[in-house]
């Protein structure tokens, strides 16, 4: 979760902060009735590259309004102004915990109420009434290519409206957030993705949102700790269908998402338990029952609750898959089981 450790951060950021002003001023040992002679810049930066440098500022410009600071008994992250209407897009996790929340816009702060989430794809709505927020614009996330530039901006750390900055890497699909979450389509990105990004924007050049920064890779060689240049952001598409269904409906009514109907344990790797299963969703019909154990899907190994769940997203309703079970007298079993849509919640 993108948010974590935030508080731990702070204190150290703030004395790197003091440390630099002392230094600042230290080093200010010149007379004021004898300045020194400064010299002339010698360099002439290419047109374009002055172009290019005014395009980052633009955007930076233009969108860090729209780009709030979200803040519950969990910690800080960052939200999206969706609408003139005072609805904000965040991540799901950004809300865990429940309220009361707070939305900080520039110098100003309100306090929001949950308009709705869906855990699946990480995204949730809070309002804001009664206050003059400026929406963001959304761009068309399935026209990216990988080479494309993106800016995010969020409050890493809790530092406001901090700017970062690199490329579309690639697309990854399923997605594990390494909680029971996979997301099916994500937009990899150089840009740096740090706690508190969560729920923020990663814009294109023409200061469109391209998606919401969500979570960043961990390398386990360093610890678990994030890999630098390795981050991920839900696409704008999938965050204005789901936005716009909660925001009108306070719900999730069509996810687009694949269902299994069931309820599900983990086996501390020997697969994935199912605990329940949902009377007359496809896994009833499909024969499994409270007991079995789930292996593998249309052959990908399912030893983790994370491996279902990421190969599952990436699956479309209707689509029939073949699933390796393991039943409860011990006896192996290929099942062949029809997906349905997720019901929302």
């Amino acid at each position: 979760m993108l948010r974590r450790h935030i508080w731990w951060l702070a204190p150290l950021a703030g004395a790197v902060v003091a440390g630099a002003v002392v230094a600042a001023v230290s080093l200010g040992g010149g007379s004021s009735s004898n300045p020194p002679q400064t010299g002339h810049a010698r360099l002439k930066p290419a047109a374009a590259a002055l172009a290019f440098q005014s395009a980052i500022t633009a955007v930076v410009h233009e969108l860090s309004p729209s780009v709030v600071q979200i803040q519950n008994s969990q910690g800080l992250g960052s939200g999206i102004v969706f609408d003139s209407n005072g609805d904000i897009v965040t991540n799901n996790h950004v809300v865990e915990g429940g309220g009361p929340y707070t939305v900080t816009a520039g110098a100003h702060s309100y306090g929001a109420s949950l308009v709705g989430r869906f855990a699946p794809d990480d995204l949730a709505i809070l309002h804001v009434s009664g206050a003059h927020l400026t929406p963001a614009a959304f761009a068309d996330s399935s026209k990216l290519d990988v080479g494309d530039f993106g800016i995010a901006i969020g409050n890493p750390l809790g530092l406001r409206s901090s700017v970062t900055e690199g490329i579309v890497s690639a697309f990854r699909q399923g997605v594990s957030e390494g909680n029971g979450v996979a997301l099916p389509l994500m937009i990899q990105t150089s840009a740096a993705i740090n706690p508190g990004n969560s729920g923020g924007a990663l814009a294109d050049l023409q200061g469109r949102v391209i998606g919401i920064p969500t979570l960043a890779a961990t390398d386990p060689q360093l610890g678990a700790g994030a890999a630098p240049g390795i981050g991920f952001a839900i696409p704008s598409n999938l965050v204005k269908d789901i936005a716009t269904q909660i925001i009108r409906f306070g719900h999730v009514v069509h996810s687009h998402r694949a269902y299994l109907g069931v309820e599900i344990g983990d086996t501390n790797g020997a697969g994935v338990l199912v605990q329940s299963v949902t009377a007359g969703g496809p896994a009833a019909k499909a024969g499994l029952g409270s007991g079995d154990v789930i292996t593998s899907v249309n052959g990908h190994q399912t030893a983790t609750i994370d491996d279902l769940t990421s190969v599952v997203s990436e699956l479309k309703p209707g689509t029939t898959v073949e699933l390796g079970v393991v039943k409860q007298d011990g006896g192996h079993k290929t099942v062949h089981l029809t997906l349905g849509t997720f019901p929302g919640d």
